[in-house]
């Protein structure tokens, strides 16, 4: 199916961008005023991708800080496509490539992205866990940042 979308686009026989799409990333909603239609990928255009998951198209590939894939503009049809003179690129081939996880709701066009893997891993190498604030039982905020220098330990819960 995702290689029949691929097909189509380049024949140019799916339309042209013809819908808004909402994606949610690391608490972000970013909302995109045109997308190709594409019910199974979503393409934006190279202007918006940084501003919809970060990363920067460069001549190395798509980048995000130290992570770049490769992306041949030229030749990569599942991931790298121009329409009527506009580059538009595929978002969730990106993520696909990068093991990154990602939800669709086809009919409301959203599209929820998980953490990129590669820059999770970082924290297990370095053994750093990233800053984050939470209340604590008396409803005083705290910050992991506030105990920097210290030894911490972290006890985490689920019901699920």
């Amino acid at each position: 199916m995702k290689h029949l979308s691929a097909v189509l686009l380049l024949l140019g026989l799916a339309a042209f961008p013809v819908h808004a799409a909402t994606v949610l990333l690391g608490g972000d909603i970013v909302s995109v005023e045109h997308t190709l239609a594409d019910p199974t990928d979503l393409w934006v255009s190279v202007d918006e991708l940084t501003r919809v998951n970060g990363f920067e198209l460069k001549p190395e590939g798509a980048c995000l800080d130290a992570i770049c894939v490769p992306v041949q503009q030229d030749r990569d049809s599942d991931i790298f496509v121009t329409r009527q003179g506009k580059p538009w690129f595929n978002v969730t081939e990106l993520a696909a490539r990068i093991q990154q996880p990602y939800v669709v709701d086809s009919e409301a066009d959203v599209w929820s992205f998980g953490a990129v893997p590669a820059q999770r891993q970082s924290f297990i190498r370095d053994a750093v866990a990233p800053d984050f604030t939470l209340p604590d039982w008396q409803g005083n905020t705290l910050s992991l940042s506030d105990f920097k220098g210290k030894k911490v330990m972290l006890l985490t819960w689920a019901s699920w």
